[in-house]
């Protein structure tokens, strides 16, 4: 609805006031005459119209007026989805958010509260602040925007390039905080995770020369070819060695396959080809024991090169303790313990409490799992690492 309603505005806070009053239209009309057919397209029809209501009262934007107001005495149909660069509202709007007068943060947090429906808390749990923090950024992007005059308009064909960066981070945050949600009582959020797998496949539609929208959906189709196996009937999560590998989608894997090899003949990997041929290794490997994790290690050594995150360095110590053993990553995790830029990210202490674990060291292994407990706001991780935790004994 935003990003439709953004299209016809040219302006975010015009958008979002419309928006919310076709809501309150709807919860007014809807109670008395029954739910329409097309409830989506009622609420996005009836957001547009308020909308240009308020811009015929503003008297802003006249030179385009005649055209918005054509558009509404027809119904406001929508415009042919293919018309122009972009076939997609909601890429549409991701592109223009992405806009470069933004920094890159601003930009992607941005765009995942607005276009993606991602809480504010959630976006501070991806980006490893609180949600206070993120709240004041989100608030200084959006004054930016308007202070600057930064019109909601889809960047010309040329300008795509130079914003795909931006576009391509946010439709991969968007699938992690579905593949993995922050808060709630469900592991996945599979209408997050289905939007993302959708927006990538049309950006990489729309840009096909670039590897790095191979790469991304490559590593999404990687990833989402496991979904079903990532919790046992009961919702329990389940580790990747305790996944029942025969009902992974060897169709996804066998496309995430092809992806990769073309990105990785395209040139130089990036940072998501990288991950991408990370998550095929995985997917394709026969069980848990034969993942070749040298290579996975090698990978990971070039994407730290490249792209020198914390997450990726704790990415990295886990091929490390399969390959050189747990002692040689836990040294890694303590370094990383002490930098301090993973503070009150969950998976740093669970890392650890494996490694101790593996070490026989039962006492601090649950410890650093309670540590880790602490961190998570999901209930099936929740549930997960307590379960650790107490089942953690002195020789066990």
């Amino acid at each position: 609805m935003l990003a439709a309603t953004v299209r016809v505005t040219r302006d975010l806070d015009t958008a979002e006031e419309a928006v919310q009053d076709a809501y309150v239209q709807a919860l007014r009309t809807w109670a008395r005459d029954g739910v329409p057919a097309r409830p989506g397209g009622w609420l996005t029809t009836v957001a547009r119209r308020n909308a240009l209501n308020v811009l015929r009262h503003r008297q802003t934007a006249a030179t385009k007026l005649p055209l918005l107001l054509e558009r509404d005495e027809t119904g406001m149909p929508d415009p042919d989805p293919g018309s122009g660069p972009i076939p997609d509202d909601r890429l549409r709007l991701i592109f223009t958010c992405c806009h470069p007068a933004l920094s890159e943060e601003a930009r992607v947090a941005l765009t995942l509260r607005l276009v993606c429906g991602v809480a504010t808390a959630d976006i501070a749990q991806a980006f490893l602040v609180t949600e206070a923090t993120m709240a004041a950024r989100l608030t200084r992007a959006k004054k930016k925007i308007a202070t600057a005059r930064i019109r909601y308009a889809v960047p010309a064909t040329g300008e795509l390039p130079g914003r795909v960066d931006g576009v391509l981070t946010v439709i991969h945050l968007l699938y992690s905080t579905g593949h993995t949600a922050p808060s709630g009582v469900e592991l996945v959020r599979d209408d997050l995770t289905d939007r993302a797998l959708d927006l990538a496949r049309l950006l990489h539609q729309l840009l096909p020369a670039e590897p790095e929208t191979a790469g991304l959906l490559a590593l999404l189709l990687a990833l989402h070819a496991r979904r079903a196996t990532r919790t046992d009937a009961l919702g329990r999560l389940l580790r990747l060695e305790e996944q029942d590998r025969a009902r992974w989608d060897r169709e996804l894997i066998a496309e995430a396959d092809r992806l990769v090899v073309a990105a990785l003949r395209a040139g130089p990997p990036g940072r998501l080809t990288l991950q991408a041929a990370i998550a095929a290794l995985h997917a394709q490997a026969p069980s848990y024991p034969e993942t070749d994790w040298p290579q996975i290690r090698t990978l990971y050594d070039e994407l730290l090169r490249i792209w020198p995150s914390p997450v990726v360095a704790l990415n990295r110590a886990v091929a490390v303790s399969m390959v050189d053993g747990p002692a040689a990553a836990l040294a890694e995790i303590e370094a990383l313990e002490r930098d301090g830029r993973l503070a009150g990210y969950r998976y740093l202490p669970a890392t650890k409490a494996d490694l101790l674990h593996r070490l026989g060291r039962a006492a601090e292994s649950a410890d650093a799992y309670r540590a880790a407990l602490a961190l998570t706001d999901n209930a099936a991780e929740q549930e997960f690492l307590a379960e650790r935790a107490r089942g953690i004994r002195p020789g066990h």
